[in-house]
């Protein structure tokens, strides 16, 4: 005899009114085991959302810093294109930093509009510097307080003295392009 006959054996030995009883509290574990299995689902369900939140949160920190880096870099542009005087020249700016070597000499280019910027360009030919002079000269220009981008950088030592180098340069000043009405 197996358990099933047992089962069924005892359930039909049973009154009426027992049975009733028993089949309403076999319905109510079915009910509470169809409630239990509604709520795990929900539960995962939930859980899934959340961890695509926590994901989708993590990549948007990592956008806002992104933002912040790039607002800042568009406002330092923005604080050195304002320090920009109407005759600021590539070689004046050169001048400034006071750094001279053997001779100088400063060849204006055809400036150009990008982006909404001109560039008003120079050939920049300093000979005879020290190297500590030559990265100093660099550094004052693209660290400077005007907008100078250093588009070509040749250095070159010297034949007749090692130690010294010469150095040819394009140097582009940056200025507001005029708006067209």
């Amino acid at each position: 005899m197996t358990a099933f006959d047992r089962i069924r054996d005892a359930y039909n030995a049973m009154d009426g009114q027992t049975r009733l009883r028993w089949g309403y509290v076999i319905i109510a574990l079915l009910a509470f085991a169809v409630a239990l299995s509604a709520v795990h689902d929900r539960i995962a369900l939930l859980e899934k959302k959340r961890m695509q939140r926590e994901t989708d949160l993590v990549d948007m920190m990592g956008l806002k810093q992104r933002i912040k880096e790039a607002r800042s870099l568009s406002q330092r542009l923005t604080n050195r294109l304002s320090a920009t005087r109407p005759d600021d020249t590539p070689a004046k700016i050169v001048e400034e930093t006071g750094i001279k070597g053997k001779s100088t000499r400063i060849t204006p280019l055809k400036g150009e509009e990008r982006g909404g910027f001109m560039e008003d360009a120079a050939e920049v030919k300093i000979e005879g510097l020290t190297a500590n002079e030559a990265v100093n000269l660099l550094h004052r220009l693209e660290k400077g307080t005007r907008p100078v981008v250093i588009k070509k950088a040749i250095l070159r030592t010297r034949f007749d003295d090692p130690a010294r180098l010469d150095l040819t340069l394009t140097v582009a000043l940056l200025r507001q392009a005029p708006v067209a009405p």
